[in-house]
C-alpha cells in the first residue's frame, strides 16, 4: 500500500510539474474517500531554498534523508544540465535499491538516466527532449510517442498533462478507480488516459530542398480528400515512379503513402476538434473514404479511437 510519497526538488525545478505531483499526492482528500498519503518535499538540505525555473524559490521542509522510507519517490521536471547534484543521484539510487517506486515527470527522466537507473529499460519524456535524452544516454530505450511508461518499479511520463495521467495511474493501481476518479473530478480533468496513447505532436509540412517535391507536398496537402497514387504523384513531379519515391524519402524521411496517411489523420484530428461532422463525413473529407478506415488509421497513429479523441479535445462552442 502506498503510504509515503517524497518529491525531490533542486535548483531549476519546474513549478507546474512539481505542482502536478503535489496536487495528486499532497492534498488531503479523505472527504472524497481518497486515502491520506504522507507527502514530503525533499531538497538537498531541509530549510534551504532551491531556485525554480520561473524566478522564484521554494523551501523544502525535508532533506534527502526523508527518501529513506518513502514508498514512491517523484522527480518532477527540472532544467536539463550537464551535471546533477551527486547527493540527489545517490539518494535516488539508494531509494531504488531498497525497493521504492520512482516516478519522473517530463525532463525528470534525465535525472533517472544520469543515476543509471533506467539502463536497458523503456522510458519516455516530453517529445521535445526525446532526441537529446537518447543522444546523452544511448543505453536507454526512449519511446517519444507515449504519455507514460509503467515499467514496474520505474514510471516515466511525458509533458505536464501526461504527468497527471501517470500520477492518477499510480493512484488507480494503489487505491482503485474510485480514488483516481475522485481526484480527477476535483482537478476537473478526464479520469483516465492510457499510457500507450500517443503524445499529441503536430507534424507540419517539412521543408524540402527539391522544388518538385515541395510542389507535390503542397498539392497533396490541398487534395487530401482525393485518391492519390505514387504513379500519379510522380507524373506531377515529372519524375519516374522509382526516382520520385526515392527522392521523396530522402526529402521527407518517409514514403509518399505514409506521409499522406499522416496528413490525413492530422486533418481528421482538426475536424474532430473543430466541427460537429459525423465520422463518415470526416472520413470523406480527410481522404479515408469510410469511417471504418478512418478508425483504423486514426487509432494506429494517435493511439485512441476518433470518438474518444473528440470527447477529450473538442473545442467548446
Amino acid at each position: 500500500m502506498l503510504r509515503t510519497v517524497a518529491a525531490v526538488v533542486a535548483d531549476g525545478l519546474a513549478p507546474f510539474e512539481f505542482g502536478v505531483v503535489c496536487e495528486v499526492f499532497g492534498l488531503d482528500r479523505t472527504d472524497d474517500g481518497v486515502p491520506l498519503v504522507d507527502f514530503r518535499v525533499c531538497g538537498p538540505v531541509a530549510g534551504v531554498p532551491v531556485r525554480t525555473s520561473m524566478g522564484a524559490s521554494l523551501i523544502p521542509d525535508h532533506g534527502l534523508d526523508a527518501l529513506e522510507d518513502a514508498d514512491l519517490v517523484a522527480v518532477p521536471a527540472m532544467t536539463i544540465r550537464n551535471e546533477y547534484p551527486q547527493e540527489i543521484i545517490d539518494a535516488l539510487r539508494a531509494a531504488h535499491a531498497r525497493g521504492a517506486v520512482l516516478l519522473s515527470v517530463c525532463s525528470g527522466s534525465f535525472l533517472l538516466a544520469e543515476a543509471g537507473l533506467v539502463d536497458g529499460r523503456r522510458i519516455t519524456t516530453h517529445w521535445r527532449h526525446a532526441d537529446e535524452l537518447t543522444a546523452r544516454y544511448p543505453q536507454v530505450e526512449v519511446d517519444p510517442d507515449v504519455l507514460f511508461v509503467d515499467d514496474g518499479d520505474i514510471i516515466t511520463s511525458a509533458g505536464t498533462a501526461a504527468g497527471i495521467d501517470a500520477c492518477l495511474h499510480i493512484v488507480r493501481k494503489e487505491f482503485g478507480s474510485a480514488a483516481a476518479n475522485a481526484i480527477a473530478r476535483r482537478m476537473v480533468i478526464p479520469p483516465q488516459r492510457d499510457g500507450g496513447q500517443r503524445q499529441y505532436i503536430d507534424r507540419p509540412v517539412p521543408q524540402c530542398e527539391e522544388q518538385s517535391i515541395r510542389d507535390v507536398l503542397a498539392w497533396m496537402d490541398e487534395h487530401l480528400d482525393e485518391p492519390q497514387t505514387v504513379e500519379d504523384l510522380a507524373r506531377r513531379a515529372h519524375l519516374s515512379a522509382r526516382t520520385f519515391a526515392r527522392t521523396f524519402v530522402a526529402e521527407t524521411g518517409t514514403t509518399p503513402m505514409q506521409w499522406l496517411a499522416t496528413q490525413r489523420v492530422h486533418h481528421a484530428r482538426t475536424l474532430l476538434e473543430e466541427s460537429g461532422l459525423d465520422l463518415e463525413e470526416i472520413a470523406r473529407l480527410s481522404g479515408f473514404g469510410s469511417a471504418a478506415l478512418l478508425r483504423h488509421h486514426f487509432r494506429r497513429a494517435v493511439g485512441v479511437p476518433p470518438t474518444d479523441y473528440r470527447q477529450t479535445f473538442r473545442h467548446a462552442s
